[in-house]
């Protein structure tokens, strides 16, 4: 079984909780979520199954969309509505304040993440000592944040849709907007609709996998699915059997219909493409044998994961 499993993860479960689950369901165990979710959100968990667990650090580096309600005049210890709570003010912000800080909370700046966090500090997660109330002193992170809108807003609370880099901390967001507009505030629900090519539209709930082993087709996308937005180089047989034992390619071992945006030709013996990216290696079937990045001599690919 190889592929990714996108679930719609339940609130009140941990992302290990889910894996745990799916493999007790699907009997596989090389499972592997590509990002937590904290217990308080729902939404899009892709899975990797089998050979895909080797492909995780791809999803976890991509983008992903929340949809996120954030309670304000409430401070607690974890940035969230299950956490300690700190402060009252009791305030409720203007909705312009709101909206202004939100526009000051998009760009790429350095956020510090929350002390409940995996984060490692020592050798030891961040969580772990905040637990014990020692001091966590994390360094920031440089992240993004292209969408950050106003969808809704009460007056007490707000809905806010994010778009974000990888390693972005959505109950930081909550916190640091709270602080800007001066009444303090708390992350109270968090939906993620979108991690990198998974969506919310290919999603299958957690329960009716419980109810419904097959019910996983629904959120199933084979190891030849993924990746899509990587460019492919479809490669002969002589070409498919080097990879296979690890060894470099050429435009010699590609097919004659390569795709042309990849000047992919056998006569010139040459493969070009965009240099610091990855392509994707193909068999005569279109199945996905390997990632490739560039090599020495030039024109050359360089199986980096092989999938066969």
């Amino acid at each position: 079984m190889d592929g990714v499993l996108v679930v719609d993860k339940p609130a009140g479960v941990t992302s290990h909780d889910v894996v745990a689950a799916v493999r007790h369901i699907l009997g596989e165990r090389r499972i592997g979520h590509t990002g937590t979710l904290d217990p308080l959100a729902t939404g899009v968990l892709p899975l990797a199954c089998g050979r895909a667990t080797r492909l995780v650090r791809f999803f976890t580096a991509s983008e992903k969309d929340y949809t996120a309600g954030i309670r304000f005049g409430v401070c607690t210890d974890s940035y969230d509505i299950l956490g300690r709570e700190l402060a009252r003010s009791g305030l409720t912000p203007e909705r312009g304040n709101v909206e202004r800080a939100l526009e000051s909370l998009r760009g790429e700046y350095l956020q510090v993440p929350p002390a409940y966090s995996a984060k490692k500090v020592g050798g030891r997660r961040a969580y772990e000592l905040a637990r014990r109330d020692e001091t966590v002193t994390l360094a920031p992170v440089t992240v993004r944040v292209t969408r950050a809108d106003l969808l809704a807003f009460t007056g007490a609370s707000a809905q806010v849709a994010i778009t974000c880099s990888s390693g972005f901390y959505v109950r930081s967001f909550a916190h640091a907007l709270g602080e800007l507009v001066g009444t303090g505030a708390c992350l109270e629900s968090l939906r993620r609709t979108r991690s990198g090519e998974f969506g919310l539209d290919h999603a299958v709930h957690l329960e009716r996998l419980r109810q419904r082993a097959e019910a996983f087709a629904e959120g199933w996308i084979p190891l030849d699915g993924l990746l899509p937005s990587l460019p492919p180089v479809h490669l002969s047989q002589e070409g498919r059997g080097r990879v296979s034992h690890g060894q470099d390619v050429n435009g010699t071992h590609v097919l004659a219909d390569a795709p042309a945006t990849l000047n992919a030709t056998a006569a010139s013996g040459h493969v070009e493409r965009e240099a610091g990216g990855w392509v994707r290696l193909l068999d005569e079937h279109d199945h996905l044998v390997a990632l490739a990045t560039t090599a020495s001599p030039p024109g050359s690919l360089h199986p980096a994961v092989v999938l066969i």
